[in-house]
């Protein structure tokens, strides 16, 4: 057995220590300070014992805390968990000589995760519905969960019959479920052909969901819609593409949606890149005209479709376009007096730079990943811009995962 002591957490939520050698080891589950023993495999120790805790740890409330993936700091007070998220994001800044403006951390409540997705196989004796274990591909079997909204657990009676009928026996299907205002929706890959059969013993479970998609090889295929999953964006009304992306939680939403529209307020024609099907687009639309880019067209579709039926908004003009391949250029930004940008986790450097030469007025950034926001907000300062100020939300609670929203000005331009 070794023994070492915890001087750090990584940027999974490991607590890593360093051997005789310095080389890093990490121990999940374990807290800067701790010291602890057990046996090394490679650079990890899977199993550790903690000989002396950390004053910051607390007992995990929940019972699958051990063996499932889905969590990974519950050991870990509030406190010290916001407290580290909002350093996560400092030493992203730091690490390329930017200020550091953070407000406090805004966090989601337990319970209150909308979507999630399930893992489910089928079994001698039925199906079995739970999350993957850590580093794993078992499936830890859930009856109760302190993430998630209780609408979605009470759906695994459901999931099980579903899995049962449309799973092969070697396959492990996902399962997608999102609470909306009018219903849970449903999707479901890794499944099987949707064949007759099939099709016919779907229906069964319909009570249950609002929509099913159906999706294998063969791409995705409605099974039903019993009422059209609905979101409430503003005063539009969104019917989301099955399996899209959607912020976590409403209060994670909500917190977002905020510090957006107090970063471009005043603002009189407004740009949002990767807006999706319309988080912060269909909002700002109530007082402001918005131009939306986004690359998948099923979301561009779903928010024109939200726009026709929505009354009181700002004209929104829509483009379908890769951000990556064919970023927005500066004479196409120049008639923009501010930008909203919400890149995935590899961020928008391309589409940095190009703002960057546009001198927009201001930028709304949103991000997921504070290494490729702080990459890319350096490319904005060095271009004369002002990081104004920075606001952590979290999602995802428990786990190493911050969100965040900031404003850049122009100096010379805002006074």
């Amino acid at each position: 057995m070794t023994q070492l002591t915890i001087t750090r957490l990584g940027h999974h939520g490991d607590g890593i220590a360093s051997d005789t050698t310095g080389r890093p080891i990490f121990v999940p589950r374990t807290l800067p300070g701790e010291v602890i023993s057990g046996e090394v495999d490679g650079d990890r120790i899977a199993a550790p014992s903690v000989i002396t805790p950390s004053p910051n740890r607390v007992k995990a409330p929940c019972p699958h805390y051990k063996s499932c993936g889905g969590c990974s700091l519950m050991h870990a007070s509030d406190d010290f968990v916001a407290a580290w998220k909002t350093s996560v994001i400092t030493t992203a800044l730091q690490a390329h000589d930017l200020p550091t403006p953070l407000r406090p951390i805004v966090t989601s409540a337990p319970r209150s995760r909308r979507r999630a997705t399930l893992a489910g196989t089928r079994t001698k004796k039925g199906a079995m519905i739970g999350f993957h274990a850590r580093k794993s591909g078992t499936i830890v079997p859930i009856r109760d969960c302190f993430l998630l909204e209780p609408a979605l657990l009470d759906t695994i009676p459901a999931l099980e019959q579903i899995v049962k009928i449309g799973a092969s026996r070697s396959a492990t299907l996902g399962l997608s479920v999102t609470l909306t205002e009018t219903g849970i929706d449903l999707h479901v890959t890794g499944a099987k052909p949707l064949d007759g059969p099939l099709r016919a013993a779907l229906p069964q479970v319909q009570g249950s969901f609002s929509r099913l998609t159906w999706s294998n090889s063969e791409g995705d295929e409605p099974v039903y819609t019993e009422t059209p999953p609905r979101l409430t964006l503003g005063t539009a009304r969104v019917v989301p593409p099955p399996g899209t992306f959607l912020q976590a939680t409403r209060d994670g939403e909500a917190a977002l949606q905020a510090a957006v529209a107090e970063a471009t307020q005043g603002a009189k024609h407004i740009a949002d890149l990767f807006c999706g099907i319309g988080t912060f687009a269909l909002p700002l639309a109530q007082t402001t005209p918005v131009h939306a880019v986004e690359a998948a067209p099923d979301m561009i579709d779903a928010l024109d479709h939200a726009t026709r039926f929505a009354t009181g908004l700002k004209p929104i003009t829509m483009e379908k376009r890769d951000l990556f391949r064919r970023p927005l250029l500066p004479d196409e930004l120049s008639k923009f007096d501010a930008v909203v940008i919400d890149p995935p986790r590899a961020g928008a450097e391309a589409q940095t730079i190009e703002l960057a030469k546009a001198q927009v007025p201001v930028i709304a950034a949103v991000s997921c990943n504070p290494v490729t926001f702080a990459r890319d907000a350096a490319v904005l300062t060095n271009a004369g811009y002002t990081l104004d100020w920075v606001q952590p939300v979290d999602q995802f609670r428990w786990s190493p995962h911050v969100e965040l929203a900031a404003r850049f000005s122009l100096a010379h331009i805002n006074g």
